[in-house]
């Protein structure tokens, strides 16, 4: 068995021992992030029937994925970066999730391509949940007016998504975006990634953005 698939039934292994200890009736769904990574690298995960992957740059995904979507429809691709307004267009071509909706603006340029593209995304609204000024997001007070502008333009708006400060506890941030989602009536949450993803499940995330502890670290 390759390496990468091991390490991937040894994390599922892992979630299910949290569900079973907390628990909790969830199925969280793994995003395996193949950022950066070559495809040979991840052909193995593909062969053995693993169905979600997460990119942050458009061409880099188009350029990765679409010979393989073409081949596997199956597939699923999450756009887990910051999408600029200008990308959208071959964004909504190539992707199925996009976990990055942060501004009224982005949420207007996704549903007029959307409407000439004939799809329907599924999208997460990313959350500054640290009040960084590095990242990308909206403050906890913008939520509920980016959640209604997306309503009113139809977006499929699934949850929200956080990416908490380096070098602090997770856990809090988790907590927070738990009881936003809640006050939101939003049924998913994108949180959790390679260092900290047993303590997301632990706080209902359902979307989990596991990438170094698949593939092994970045070059």
């Amino acid at each position: 068995m390759h390496n990468s698939v091991q390490k991937y039934k040894d994390i599922i292994s892992a979630i299910d021992r949290k569900l079973e200890e907390q628990k909790l009736n969830l199925t969280p769904k793994v995003i395996a992030v193949s950022k950066t990574f070559k495809l040979e690298k991840i052909l193995p995960l593909i062969e053995y029937g693993h169905l979600d992957y997460g990119e942050n740059k458009v061409q880099e995904a188009i350029d990765k994925w679409s010979v393989v979507k073409s081949k596997n429809q199956s597939i699923k691709l999450h756009l887990i970066g910051r999408l600029q307004t200008n990308k959208v267009k071959h964004a909504i071509k190539i992707f199925d999730y996009i976990h990055s909706l942060d501004s009224i603006k982005l949420a207007k340029k996704i549903a007029d391509e959307q409407n000439k593209q004939n799809k329907n995304l599924k999208l997460f609204i990313q959350v500054n949940i640290g009040n960084e000024d590095q990242k990308s997001g909206v403050k906890v007070d913008q939520i509920n007016d980016l959640i209604n502008f997306s309503k009113k333009l139809n977006l499929n708006i699934l949850g929200l998504m956080c990416i908490p400060p380096v070098n602090k506890e997770s856990d809090k941030y988790f907590k927070e975006i738990k009881l936003l989602n809640t006050k939101y009536n939003l049924t998913e949450i994108s949180m959790g990634m390679s260092s900290d993803y047993l303590k997301a499940v632990e706080n209902s995330s359902t979307y989990l953005r596991i990438g170094s502890s698949i593939f092994g670290q970045r070059s």
